[in-house]
């Protein structure tokens, strides 16, 4: 049985698409006889502090469904503040090197990337102690903060810049969630890649029970922040008095969107807070009808994992993002693709909506089976890990 470290800022129980992904290939590694272990922050997201039964903590180690999870100290936030932002991207930068410094550790490591500033902390470490380096691509930054328009071409920039070429050059292999990022990472540098889509596993319960309504529901699941934009889209969309948009999740926004949706009680917009992966789960395959996945801006390389995730459960998705999701969405009739800010033709769309069938479920939930097997993609990285 060969040793494998994941580097990732975030694990659960935090919630959201990054510590999904990140369990699953985790689980998926312990599966293929890897025997697996995990260095991540104390969880803190997305709430912004640290969670009940770590407070008070400088570290923990645990054993997780047979996953050894190491967590170390934080300075927690989810503030707007780029700074504050940034002091804690770098608060575990910190742990994590001086943990990397004074700890034995497997030969051969994933780290996540982004944020940015772990990766290269992550990458500079375990270069200087030798080891294979396998570094898991989901978005490309600082390129996707030009696009979301949280940074401009500036010194910063070019540094930024830098810091990433130096984690490609540095990695013995790159997992990249999308051909974009793929494509983006081989223009830079030799380094190989995969493409690792992260489509996430888990078994889907067939659930006979009903919600007697009439009412179409439409169902943002997910992180409420700056780069998807539903306060915004909220204020702009216009639904029929037949359709619903629930929404669960938590984030940055979510004061201002309990705040709109108190001063607009007529709008058809519920929120339901935040549940587990296994609730929220059991909850849509009752009573969602369609999945919504905004982002603000059309981003290089990002390929929300949601995509898969919803197709995973039968729900078409209504994806506003464009670029490389929406190319996957269309050629598999997943759903309907919408431009990013379109927020009238989002509007129609939901005028046309119908009660979403099981046939269209069942066949959803295949295309999403066969097209994007979990344990296809996996074979491949295990048999790339284990050539390191």
């Amino acid at each position: 049985m060969q040793d494998i470290l994941i580097i990732s800022n975030y694990y659960p129980p935090e919630t959201g698409a990054a510590s999904n992904r990140i369990e699953t290939m985790a689980h998926g590694l312990r599966d293929k006889g890897w025997n697996v272990s995990v260095l991540c922050p104390l969880p803190n997201y997305p709430n912004g502090k640290i969670s009940d039964g770590y407070q008070g903590k400088i570290k923990n180690k645990s054993v997780e469904s047979g996953v050894t999870v190491y967590r170390t100290w934080v300075y927690p936030s989810n503030s707007k503040s780029k700074i504050v932002r940034l002091i804690s991207m770098l608060s575990f930068s910190f742990s994590l090197s001086v943990f990397l410094l004074f700890t034995k550790t497997p030969k051969k490591v994933i780290i996540q990337s982004p944020p940015l500033f772990v990766a290269f902390f992550g990458v500079m470490m375990n270069r200087l102690k030798g080891k294979k380096i396998i570094l898991n691509v989901s978005d490309l930054w600082p390129l996707a903060g030009k696009e979301l328009g949280v940074m401009g071409e500036s010194f910063s920039y070019r540094m930024l810049e830098k810091i990433e070429r130096f984690n490609y050059r540095k990695a013995h292999l790159v997992l990249g969630q999308s051909k974009e990022i793929c494509n983006h990472v081989s223009e830079r540098v030799v380094t190989k890649t995969v493409l690792y889509r992260n489509y996430p596993k888990f078994q889907v319960t067939e659930n006979t029970a009903t919600i007697p309504t009439e009412k179409i529901h439409i169902v943002y699941a997910g992180l409420l922040g700056v780069a998807q934009g539903i306060v915004t889209l909220c204020k702009h969309i216009t639904l029929p008095d037949n359709v619903v948009l629930d929404i669960y999740g938590n984030g940055a926004e979510k004061a201002e969107l309990l705040q709109f949706i108190e001063t607009h009680p007529n709008k058809n917009i519920v929120f339901h807070g935040e549940l587990t992966r296994q609730e929220l789960h059991k909850v849509l395959t009752v009573k969602a009808d369609y999945a919504l996945i905004p982002l603000i801006n059309r981003i290089y390389g990002s390929v929300p994992s949601k995509i898969f995730e919803m197709a995973n459960l039968g729900l078409p998705v209504l994806y506003m993002g464009g670029g490389e999701g929406g190319d996957i969405v269309n050629e598999f009739q997943l759903g309907k693709v919408i431009e990013p800010g379109d927020f009238d033709s989002l509007t129609l769309e939901t005028q046309k909506l119908s009660k979403i069938t099981a046939a269209d479920k069942v066949r959803i939930r295949e295309t999403a089976t066969i097209q994007f097997s979990f344990d296809r993609q996996l074979e491949d990285i295990h048999r790339e890990i284990n050539g390191l």
